[in-house]
């Protein structure tokens, strides 16, 4: 019944779309899957991948989502691109390990890396603490086009 139900309450998202694997959620949603609770926030764009972005102006911060930091367990490594690397919508963006595995963080849209957070490359648990504030990855400066999937 659980499973169904995320199904159900994943088909309600409205799609509006940077990319042809992105998302955004209209409204928070808490969506249940075996047990455990993962957050879905408004203000953002999520990719198939698990990665997040906010977009302010022409500035766009990237991060994972609930579902993945919960997926990979307890983090212990994170890599960051450099500033002023140029990347494109889809290039790795960086790496994170954990306990469990270790994934690749991809672009969701192409831009020049402004400043990334050093405070997750020192304590790369701030991702399980909080993977929406403390733990976003890098703010970078976007180019991109957003539109409307029909």
């Amino acid at each position: 019944m659980t499973a169904l139900w995320a199904q159900l309450a994943l088909r309600r998202i409205a799609p509006l779309v940077i990319s042809s694997e992105s998302f955004f959620a209209p409204i928070c949603r808490t969506i249940t899957t075996s047990n455990l609770l993962y957050a879905v926030f408004v203000d953002r764009y999520y990719t198939k991948k698990h990665e997040w972005v906010i977009i302010e102006g022409n500035t766009a911060t990237v991060g994972i989502s609930d579902f993945a930091q919960g997926a990979l367990g307890d983090i212990v490594y994170a890599e960051l691109p450099e500033i002023g690397k140029e990347l494109k919508a889809g290039d790795s963006a960086g790496a994170i390990e954990s306990v469990k595995a270790a994934s690749d963080v991809y672009s969701p849209v192409s831009g020049t890396v402004t400043e990334k957070n050093k405070d997750v490359e020192d304590n790369p648990a701030l991702i399980n603490k909080s993977a929406f504030d403390e733990g976003e990855l890098l703010p970078f400066e976007a180019h991109f086009i957003v539109r409307k999937k029909n």
